[in-house]
């Protein structure tokens, strides 16, 4: 079954697709603990990335590292939310989708100081 609101085009689809993110940013932060970690972590790190000596290509990775380990953080959520509602059961292939998931966080959290350290001290 098709979703009722694929027919939506334009400005209402913009329109209803900005409320749809700002709820999916709500739910991460209301229920990830991990999400809200990284939210403090960009809040502090974001702002300082403009007092570094760093170029405005230097600053942009530097900002990019930080806000892909929240893009990354919140696509494994929505892995962990789609197998959590298929079934509760421990399963190998469960587990396998959740541990990826978790390795793709654990690898944009990695990429960040490899990224800030590349930009301040190269």
């Amino acid at each position: 079954m098709e979703s009722p609101h694929k027919g939506k085009t334009g400005l209402l689809r913009i329109w209803n697709a900005l409320f749809y993110s700002l709820d999916g940013l709500a739910a991460a932060f209301r229920h990830e603990d991990a999400f809200r970690q990284e939210v403090l972590l960009a809040a502090i790190l974001i702002p300082l990335a403009f007092f570094l000596p760093a170029s405005g290509t230097g600053r942009a990775l530097m900002i990019g590292a930080v806000l892909l380990v929240l893009i990354v953080e919140l696509l494994n959520s929505a892995v962990e939310a789609a197998v959590d509602r298929i079934s509760l059961e421990n399963h190998l292939l469960a587990k396998r989708a959740k541990d990826i998931g978790s390795a793709a966080v654990f690898l944009s959290l990695v990429n960040v100081p490899v990224i800030w350290a590349l930009v301040l001290l190269g």
